[in-house]
C-alpha cells in the first residue's frame, strides 16, 4: 500500500465514523483521534490491507470499546450497503452455504429437541425456510435446547422469526432498536407462522458462552427478560449495537454500528457486559447442564411441582 491509499482508507473510514455512529458525540471523537493517527503516520508503516485493517481495528477498539466498530479485511473483496444487490447475494450465499444458522437439529432422549445456532442467524428473507423448517422438527418436543455458544452474530428479524415459535398466537413485543436515521424499531414475535410452533408453555434453554456475540446474545437476551427460557452457560461478548458494513477499500469493510438495542424493561442492554446466564457453569458443560435442568423440570411436571425455583426450567 502507498501513503495516498492509506491516506484516502483512514479519511473515508473516519468520515463515515463521524456521520453514522450510534453515538454522536462519540463518533466525532473517534473520528478524530483517526485523523490525528494519520496525520502522525502511525499507518505509515501497514504494507498490505490486512495490516491496516487489524491497526486501524486496534485504535477503534481502544477508542470506543465497541466490539462491533472494526475494519475488516476480505480476502476475496468486501461487500457493504453501497451495493444492496451484491450484499443481498452474499447474505443469501452464506444461508446457502449454513442452512440458514440452523447448524444442527437433534432429538435426545427424553423427547428433548436441541437447535444449534451458528456461525450467523440469517434474515428471514434468505434463511427463513431454514429456520421454519428447524423450528417444524422440533415442535412436538417436551423441551427445547438451542445452543448459540457458536453463533457470532445475526439479522435481528430472524432472531425474531425463530423466537416467535417459542411464544403463541399472540405478539409479545420483545425489544426495541435505536438508530440515528430511523429513530425506534419496535420488535414483536409473529401472530401467524408458515411452520409449527413449539409453543409457549414447554420448558426451554439456551447454551452461551464467550463466543455468542450479537445476534446470538439478543436471542439469549430477548429469552431471559421474557423470562421465557433459563440461559445456561458463561457470559458472552458483549455487543448489542447492530451494524452496516461500509466499503472503504475493494478489500475493506468498516463494520459501523448505527443503532442500539433497547430493553423494554431497563432501558438498557448487554453492550461491554455481555449477557449473564442464569446458571452459570463452563461453557463446555452447558448442553449437560442444561439437559439436567430440562429433565428434572418435565418430572416436575408430570408428579406435583416443584417449590424450589432454582429447580425450574422456565
Amino acid at each position: 500500500m502507498n501513503p495516498a491509499e492509506i491516506q484516502a482508507i483512514v479519511t473515508k473510514a473516519a468520515q463515515a465514523v463521524e456521520d453514522g455512529y450510534v453515538f454522536p458525540d462519540k463518533g466525532a471523537d473517534i473520528a478524530a483521534l483517526l485523523r490525528a493517527h494519520l496525520a502522525e503516520d502511525r499507518y505509515a508503516a501497514c504494507t498490505r490491507p490486512a495490516e491496516l485493517g487489524s491497526s486501524v481495528t486496534a485504535d477503534l477498539c481502544a477508542a470506543s470499546g465497541d466490539l462491533h466498530l472494526r475494519l475488516l479485511f476480505h480476502e476475496d473483496g468486501a461487500v457493504g450497503e453501497e451495493d444492496q444487490a451484491a450484499l443481498a447475494a452474499a447474505w443469501a450465499e452464506q444461508a446457502r452455504q449454513t442452512a440458514g444458522g440452523m447448524r444442527r437439529v437433534e432429538r435426545l432422549d427424553g423427547n428433548i429437541g436441541v437447535i444449534e445456532v451458528g456461525p450467523v442467524l440469517g434474515h428471514p428473507g434468505t434463511a427463513g425456510g431454514a429456520v421454519v423448517a428447524a423450528m417444524s422438527l422440533v415442535a412436538d418436543a417436551d423441551a427445547l435446547v438451542i445452543d448459540v455458544r457458536g453463533c457470532r452474530g445475526g439479522s435481528p428479524d430472524g432472531v425474531v422469526l425463530l423466537l416467535s415459535h417459542l411464544f403463541g398466537d399472540e405478539p409479545v413485543r420483545l425489544s426495541d432498536i435505536e438508530s440515528r436515521e430511523e429513530g425506534t424499531r419496535q420488535f414483536w414475535t409473529a401472530a401467524v407462522l408458515p411452520g409449527r410452533r413449539f409453543g409457549p408453555d414447554k420448558p426451554a434453554a439456551v447454551l452461551v458462552g464467550p463466543e455468542t456475540f450479537s445476534g446470538g446474545e439478543g436471542l439469549a437476551f430477548d429469552l431471559q427478560e421474557q423470562g421465557r427460557a433459563t440461559i445456561v452457560g458463561e457470559s458472552t461478548r458483549g455487543g448489542a449495537h447492530p451494524r452496516i458494513g461500509v466499503v472503504v477499500h475493494p478489500q475493506l469493510e468498516l463494520t459501523l454500528p448505527v443503532a442500539r438495542s433497547v430493553s423494554l424493561f431497563t432501558g438498557g442492554n448487554w453492550e461491554g457486559v455481555g449477557v449473564q446466564p442464569d446458571v452459570e457453569v463452563p461453557a463446555d458443560q452447558a448442553l449437560d447442564t442444561a439437559l439436567a435442568l430440562l429433565r428434572e423440570s418435565l418430572q416436575d411436571r408430570v408428579g406435583q411441582g416443584t417449590s424450589d425455583p432454582a429447580k425450574t426450567v422456565r
